[in-house]
């Protein structure tokens, strides 16, 4: 069975109290019990992981580069900060998708620009939770060979 490893960048611990105006009252724990309920039918397996610390996040994508077939991640605000994370990411050799509850486009101008998306198979925003299993079905479409 595959694993995709789930990685949660900063503040998404907060999920259903941080401005749920923007991020809406979905909570982190509630989003990894849909992702695991969706891979389960999937027949893959995900692991969730989240941090508030760059250096662990960067962590984390080595160790799935080296243990997954694939990783989802949210890396939050080092989306628009972390060359560090894009490095990793270019690094690992294994597909990438990056997701995003809200869309980063028409927020303020400075979310707009993402490191990690010239490095990641593809971008997924703006679906709130949504967008996780997005993430999850379009990684495992890449990861399956064509007919």
């Amino acid at each position: 069975m595959i694993t995709i490893a789930v990685i949660h960048g900063p503040n998404l611990n907060l999920l259903g109290t941080r401005e749920p105006g923007v991020y809406g009252s979905v909570t982190l724990e509630q989003i990894n019990n849909a992702l695991e309920q969706l891979a389960e039918s999937l027949g893959v397996r995900v692991v969730c992981q989240q941090s508030n610390h760059e250096g662990v996040l960067v962590d984390w994508l080595h160790q799935a580069g080296a243990n997954s077939a694939g990783v989802i991640i949210n890396a939050g605000a080092y989306t628009h900060t972390s060359v560090a994370i894009r490095d990793a990411i270019a690094a690992i050799q294994i597909p990438v998708v990056e997701v995003h509850l809200s869309n980063i486009h028409k927020r303020e101008e400075f979310r707009h620009h993402s490191y990690l998306a010239p490095v990641v198979i593809g971008q997924i925003c703006g679906f709130g939770p949504t967008s996780y299993l997005l993430g999850l079905r379009g990684i495992i479409q890449h990861l399956q060979p064509p007919n």
